[in-house]
């Protein structure tokens, strides 16, 4: 199974706040012997949310979608959502339960009298209408929950909030899948050498070695080494024991400098 990201949300296109979920989350699969395939970030627009939900739901991927699910006019994803699955939506009764009982303690707290049927209390209960047939995800901050419907998960866009709740979800619904596949990088810091004239050598390790994947990360500026290439490979801790001394052997028919190397 893959799993992708989608980040909504205007401030994040516009600059107004920096995207946290894109790191945190690769930081978390990557805690468990994951990875994530792809990520996509969407402003405010239905159309597009839509488009990209309905992309989601016909995938085998298991989605993380951040952002949106609120009740206020700029929130649609939970609109969106419905739309994509072209479900009505519904006051979900968990949700509900849950975000009177967030009302009810802040009640408490402000030492005000708890009114289910205040018109503020009936905003609030507007952020537990999913579309129909969805499941909670639990909100370890502050009871409002999130909500999946099949693989496609969706949290609020503050990561103090969604980033638990998609840790909860990894360890609960995906704890099958952790540390089933090992991944391993190992990589060689390259000076004095052309991208285009690794390439022949890039691709003939592709061809020898099936299922390893090569990369080449160039750098122009490193404060560290400089002008580089840091050329390496990635996949089954096996197949590289083989393919990795063979791209050592490839770089040293060039007339290049071979610097550290790097495991990850």
């Amino acid at each position: 199974m893959n799993f992708g990201l989608i980040v909504i949300g205007d401030e994040i296109l516009s600059g107004k706040r920096a995207d946290k979920h894109l790191p945190k989350m690769i930081e978390l699969l990557s805690a468990r012997g994951l990875s994530l395939a792809w990520a996509r970030y969407v402003g405010d627009d239905p159309v597009r949310i839509t488009a990209d939900l309905r992309d989601a739901f016909s995938s085998s991927d298991a989605v993380f979608s951040c952002g949106g699910i609120g009740a206020t006019p700029d929130d649609h994803t939970r609109q969106c959502a419905a739309a994509a699955l072209g479900r009505p939506l519904a006051l979900h009764p968990q949700a509900r339960e849950l975000i009177l009982e967030r009302v009810r303690q802040m009640a408490v707290e402000q030492g005000i009298p708890a009114e289910e049927h205040h018109p503020d209390t009936q905003r609030r209960l507007q952020m537990g209408v999913f579309p129909e047939g969805a499941r909670i995800i639990p909100n370890p901050f502050n009871k409002i929950p999130g909500f999946s419907v099949g693989d496609v998960h969706f949290v609020p866009g503050f990561p103090v909030m969604a980033h638990p709740m998609i840790e909860s979800l990894l360890d609960t619904r995906y704890a099958h899948l952790q540390h089933r596949n090992a991944w391993q990088e190992r990589s060689v810091i390259v000076f004095g050498a052309m991208e285009a004239t690794l390439t022949p050598l890039m691709e003939a390790l592709e061809q020898r070695f099936p299922g390893v994947k090569v990369f080449s990360l160039p750098s122009v500026d490193h404060p560290q080494w400089g002008r580089h290439i840091e050329l390496g490979l990635k996949g089954d801790p096996a197949a590289l024991d083989e393919a990795y001394p063979a791209l050592l052997e490839g770089l040293r028919s060039y007339p290049l400098k071979l610097g550290p190397e790097l495991v990850r």
